[in-house]
């Protein structure tokens, strides 16, 4: 019997393509991806996305960014986030004893639902949060109906 050698980054990077998989499924799942490999940013920003019967509100937490440093985009019902956060230290300020912000690039992309006009969305950029709103269709909006009696 020929021994083998255990690598067991192998197993993580399979689980975690296995984890991808299942997100893909649901509205605004990760699509990330590029030719099979997931896409590693420098940093991740923490997102929140919320829904009402109107639209869906996307919250992304950018500390220390400004709009000028965020792009946004909508293509094939695909939201794209992306932009950059720098390092800036003076040199006066170089007694630094842990630095555990994150800095660099970074890129969130999520598959948008059927029911979303991407062209009439909204974002506004207020007190280092990125807040994007994706209006419904309104053919998608429940109606009531009210039944009469005879």
């Amino acid at each position: 019997m020929a021994l083998m050698k255990w690598n067991p980054f192998e197993e993580f990077a399979s689980l975690e393509d296995r984890l991808a998989r299942l997100w893909e499924g649901f509205p605004f799942g990760s699509v990330e991806r590029s030719r099979g490999k997931r896409q590693v940013a420098d940093w991740i920003p923490p997102v929140d996305i919320f829904e009402d019967e109107n639209a869906y509100l996307v919250k992304v937490e950018l500390p220390d960014l400004s709009e000028k440093d965020v792009e946004l985009k909508i293509d094939n019902d695909v939201l794209t986030i992306s932009g950059r956060k720098k390092l800036e230290r003076e040199d006066k300020k170089s007694g630094y004893h842990l630095i555990e912000s994150s800095y660099g690039e970074f890129s969130r992309s999520f598959s948008l639902p059927s029911n979303v006009e991407g062209e009439k969305a909204t974002a506004k950029f207020e007190k280092g949060v990125l807040k994007v709103t994706l209006p419904k269709k309104p053919e998608s909006k429940p109606k009531h109906i009210s039944i009469k009696l005879n």
